[in-house]
């Protein structure tokens, strides 16, 4: 849950009479829906365009939304002092590779486990996502 600095928000219950954008049939829209609270006016989209589009037009006080999408709102619109306010759901991401191809994933799991112990992929993850990597499997 992203909102500007003045939005007062720790949790769900904080949405309560706030307006809130969401794109329809979303992950972050299934998440918002089980954790909002009655009075909260969740406003949904049809896709990220609009959903972003709403946010950053003043529309809604908050937007629900991934962290990549956010960053890139933080980024092109500074002016409006947006932060993560609380997290709905942690969607970690996956690399898959073919069945039988046990070397390939060796070495990326290498590259990985690398990666986390130097630092690189927290320096990484701040860089694009504006946040660490946070609690990764080994």
């Amino acid at each position: 849950m992203f909102a500007p600095k003045a939005v007062a928000i720790a949790a769900p219950a904080d949405l309560n009479g706030k307006s809130v954008a969401v794109t329809r049939g979303s992950i972050d829209d299934q998440e918002l829906t089980k954790v909002a609270p009655p009075d909260a006016d969740i406003r949904r989209f049809e896709d990220n365009n609009g959903t972003l589009s709403a946010y950053v037009a003043g529309q809604v006080q908050t937007i629900a939304t991934s962290v990549a999408v956010a960053n890139t709102i933080m980024q092109r619109n500074p002016q409006l002092g947006t932060e993560m306010k609380f997290q709905l759901r942690e969607s970690p991401n996956f690399i898959g590779v073919a069945k039988g191809e046990d070397k390939l994933r060796e070495r990326v799991n290498q590259i990985i486990a690398e990666a986390k112990k130097n630092g690189d992929l927290d320096k990484m993850s701040q860089r694009w996502l504006g946040r660490p990597a946070g609690n990764l499997p080994d």
